[in-house]
């Protein structure tokens, strides 16, 4: 029985990606789409990592929080996104079963660590707008370079066991997965024997992980709205629900996507629309991201004018 297990398990040695199946023509339309969503991708959030990186007025909490969220994204795209173009141009569209595995691995680590770091962002903004006076004294040097390596850290460590049961499973043919990545759901359909303790655990640490970054971020926000409704001038009020909507944009687009994908994967969501999801949180979002960050932003819409050297234009036109 473990010879056959075993022999079972090393069977398969390539994954087939089947992406999204159609034409010549729509490949290379797709490859075309997909191509420009990537690279406004990098080009708006490099935008932001350089912004913060080299303008003093946005060395602070926040704006270290949003620079290193950024950062995030062009990694969190990175993981899948050159693959997904490659199989557009290719026949094979195969990837090997360590490839598969680390694209897994780090694809969900990364989006594991977003959702540590929209915990962070959220729970500065709560210092910060109700703790006001406290803050700088709570908010020091120590504290949030803490914040920052555990929101890089806590998805990496977190997603080593998901990886190594879900790895650990008897693969055979066929070895065809309806997907454009690596997915966690469509690998374990394709297990020869049906593992529900290995579901189960995964079901639950999505549950877990999930709901209470959700429930967290939620809190934080509610008790920042009863703060910000205590304030008498209308102009801090405004002010305050300026800072936080970016943030609650953000925290919604990624955590509905991922919620109705993640939390419930035994529900069984046509193929159709995983991969729409999929592709809405894993693409479009980190695409939408720098521009919901900088347009209600006023410090880092100049902080990027000067980054791209639109402030010169501006004065010379002027």
């Amino acid at each position: 029985m473990n010879v056959s297990s075993r022999e079972t398990t090393h069977s398969v040695t390539h994954f087939i990606l089947l992406g999204f199946p159609s034409s010549p023509e729509m490949q290379l339309l797709y490859f075309g789409l997909f191509s420009a969503a990537y690279i406004l991708t990098l080009m708006g959030n490099t935008a932001i990592v350089c912004a913060v990186r080299w303008d003093q007025r946005l060395h602070t909490p926040m704006y270290i929080f949003l620079g290193n969220f950024s950062f995030l994204e062009i990694c969190y795209v990175t993981t899948t996104v050159p693959n997904m173009l490659a199989n557009f141009l290719s026949s094979s569209q195969s990837i090997s079963f360590v490839s598969c595995f680390a694209q897994f691995y780090f694809f969900f680590s990364f989006g594991c660590d977003e959702g540590f770091y929209l915990c962070i962002m959220a729970f500065d903004r709560y210092l910060a707008i109700c703790c006001p006076l406290h803050y700088p004294r709570i908010m020091t040097k120590e504290l949030y370079t803490g914040l920052v390596i555990f929101g890089w850290s806590g998805g990496f460590i977190l997603f080593v066991t998901p990886v190594v049961l879900i790895s650990r499973l008897p693969f055979c043919n066929p070895n065809i997965i309806d997907h454009f990545i690596c997915d966690p759901v469509p690998l374990m359909m394709l297990s020869c024997s049906e593992d529900n303790t290995t579901q189960l655990i995964y079901s639950t640490f999505n549950v877990i992980f999930m709901i209470g970054t959700f429930l967290f971020i939620l809190c934080s926000y509610a008790l920042v709205i009863l703060a910000v409704l205590r304030m008498p001038s209308a102009a801090s009020k405004h002010k305050a629900f300026s800072t936080c909507a970016s943030h609650l944009a953000v925290v919604i687009l990624f955590f509905g996507s991922v919620m109705v994908m993640y939390v419930s994967p035994g529900s069984g969501h046509p193929v159709k629309m995983q991969k729409f999801i999929t592709l809405f949180y894993s693409v479009i979002t980190p695409l939408c991201n720098p521009l919901i960050y900088s347009l209600r932003n006023k410090k880092m819409k100049a902080a990027l004018m000067k980054v791209l050297g639109l402030d010169n234009m501006l004065i010379k036109y002027k």
